[in-house]
């Protein structure tokens, strides 16, 4: 049978994972547990939905913007490039991704980093608000980072997660990639239809673009 390798771009979720300070962690509760009379367990989570692989909607910097409820899903869905920009500063800039960028496809994952955080750090890669003028000139829709936010964590503008809404592109965040070689992959990752939310998590996967690759 020919199959497809698949690549889990998602860190795990659950106690002890690193959100942003002043955001809900993850707890979870049961509501039901198996025994005489229940036969099911049943639990409750409560979380930041800027937690582990997140999907940004427009909301989350623009009051009246669309909820990631109501984005298109199109973007979250099909053939991306994995760039790496690993040790490149603080901000990602254009001359970091330029090596990869003929024939680019609708969607950018960078990997920054060799290894992804497992406890919260301020000190993280984020992306120049011209590195996401200059992808989506070249026809990007979606970019991707393996890092906590597009913008660094000390902003009080988040300059690029205002270019991602000027120039209506989609964005994942808090990717996993550090198993992940450059090169081209289907990306899998949707967003819960979460009608009032900013944001939500999301199971992001690649996934070789033929069978053995």
């Amino acid at each position: 049978m020919n199959t497809r390798r698949l690549w889990d771009i998602s860190p795990p979720i659950g106690p002890g994972a690193p959100v942003f300070p002043g955001d809900q962690p993850y707890s979870q509760h049961w509501t039901a547990t198996l025994g005489p009379g229940c036969p099911a367990n049943v639990s409750a989570i409560t979380l930041s939905l800027h937690l582990g692989a997140h999907a940004d909607a427009p909301l989350h910097y623009a009051e009246g913007a669309p909820s990631i409820g109501a984005v298109d899903l199109a973007p979250f869905l099909g053939r991306c490039r994995v760039v790496h920009a690993i040790g490149c500063g603080p901000l990602i800039r254009p001359e970091h991704l330029c090596h990869a960028a003929e024939g680019l496809p609708p969607r950018v994952l960078v990997r920054t980093c060799r290894q992804a955080a497992t406890v919260w750090t301020d000190d993280f890669a984020a992306f120049a608000p011209e590195t996401i003028d200059w992808l989506a000139a070249l026809g990007v829709c979606l970019v991707g980072i393996d890092t906590p936010s597009v913008d660094p964590a000390s902003s009080a503008t988040l300059d690029s997660h205002q270019r991602l809404r000027w120039l209506d592109l989609r964005v994942l965040e808090n990717l996993v990639l550090d198993e992940v070689s450059e090169g081209d992959y289907e990306l899998i990752a949707l967003p819960l239809r979460l009608v009032l939310a900013d944001a939500s998590p999301v199971r992001a996967v690649l996934r070789s673009l033929s069978s053995g690759g």
